[in-house]
């Protein structure tokens, strides 16, 4: 018997298809037994690759890491199974391509988002107002949200606070935190400004949330009306749900309503270094991986067990589609347009330092020209550091 062990992350979205996924590989392979495990959101941000692969054989992993991974040797490339899952077209926006880092392709994506727009369509109804498509027009609702005792939510914890830092630059054509370090003068200051002007929207605590908390925030109470950005999590509009998120476009900066620029998540599936033990092992990881990334598993095992698939045939699914209230059809147009974040060695070390940076801004304790001499300080730091 073969035995492989798997990381995750701690959500339905993450865990459920990957344990219907090994009941359906365990049909197949009969002499093959996957388990997983999984951590905390914050642990899939930033645990340390090199020792999840040490303790596992499939790790489900953020892009940024692929520097590290590069660096370190402790996941296969996965090149050769490119072409066996039907190559990058295969994959919705730049899933795929994100994976990619210097001589290798170091993971298959099983999971695809970005930050996009959240909402309760039935408090949007009572205000009488249409779906906002820019910031501009997010703070419009935000001011007549709060004449009718509602108000706007985001998610700015740390690294949160990043993201939507790197969004906002993205999306005003000056992507941010390069690996220069270099900084854009006039596009942070006025993205900081927007962000600002957000918060002071916003009646909750959304200094203290992540993605899940705004999620579940919107979900829970009847005062919050609309997120412009946050890494949308589809599984909150599924016909389970007592209450269904609705879901938009990212909410960006400039003027045309264009939703480009919105920074790229999801997950994809890594195969750690240690599964070359034995050629039978191995090979029994590489047959788990195109079963994972195939277009039947992830409609029918992924989406169908509150995944987020990454799959282009899951994504053009109307079924599917109806499922998570529109989620997909919603939403691709600004996946397709999405940032890919840096992915160099020593990159996590400066969205970890930074994300705090931009929180402590936003609580005032750090002026904007301290924030950028020191998120540029720091990106010239990490990027000749070369370890997380």
């Amino acid at each position: 018997m073969i035995h492989l062990q798997g990381m995750t992350w701690d959500h339905r979205r993450a865990t459920e298809p990957l344990a219907t996924l090994d009941v359906a590989f365990g049909k197949e392979r009969p002499d093959v037994a996957v388990s997983w495990r999984s951590r905390p959101l914050s642990g899939f941000e930033f645990d340390p690759i090199e020792r999840l692969a040490q303790e596992n054989d499939f790790v489900i992993f953020d892009h940024p890491f692929c520097g590290r991974i590069a660096a370190t040797g402790c996941f296969l490339s996965m090149t050769q199974l490119l072409e066996q899952v039907g190559g990058e077209g295969a994959f919705v926006g730049p899933s795929m391509a994100s994976y990619h880092y210097g001589d290798g392709h170091w993971g298959i994506p099983v999971d695809a988002a970005c930050q996009i727009a959240v909402y309760r369509r039935d408090l949007l109804e009572r205000l009488d107002t249409g779906l906002p498509i820019t910031w501009e027009e997010t703070c419009k609702l935000g001011e007549r949200a709060r004449r009718c005792g509602l108000s706007l939510a985001i998610g700015l914890q740390g690294v949160h606070a990043l993201m939507t830092l790197f969004s906002l630059c993205a999306a005003l054509g000056a992507p941010f935190a390069g690996d220069d370090g270099a900084i854009d003068e006039t596009a942070a200051p006025e993205a900081l400004s927007q962000m600002r002007r957000l918060l002071g929207l916003c009646n909750a605590p959304v200094l203290e949330w992540n993605s899940i908390a705004v999620h579940e925030a919107l979900a829970a109470q009847d005062d919050l009306v609309y997120c412009p950005a946050v890494y949308g999590y589809a599984a909150y509009g599924e016909t389970d749900r007592a209450t269904r998120l609705a879901f938009g476009s990212f909410a960006g900066v400039a003027s045309s309503g264009s939703c480009a620029g919105a920074t790229i998540g999801g997950a994809g599936l890594g195969i750690s270094a240690r599964v070359l033990r034995d050629e039978a092992t191995h090979q029994a990881a590489l047959a788990y991986a195109r079963m994972a990334a195939s277009g039947l598993c992830q409609r029918q095992v992924f989406a169908a067990h509150h995944g987020q698939p990454a799959h282009n045939d899951a994504w053009r699914d109307e079924a599917i589609d109806a499922q998570f209230n529109g989620f997909y059809s919603a939403t691709r147009q600004t996946l397709e347009q999405t940032w890919i974040r840096p992915r160099y060695d020593g990159y996590l070390a400066f969205q970890g330092q930074g994300g705090d940076m931009v929180e402590a801004h936003l609580r005032g304790d750090l002026s904007e020209r301290k924030l950028l001499d020191g998120l540029k300080a720091l990106a010239l730091r990490c990027r000749g550091a070369g370890t997380q």
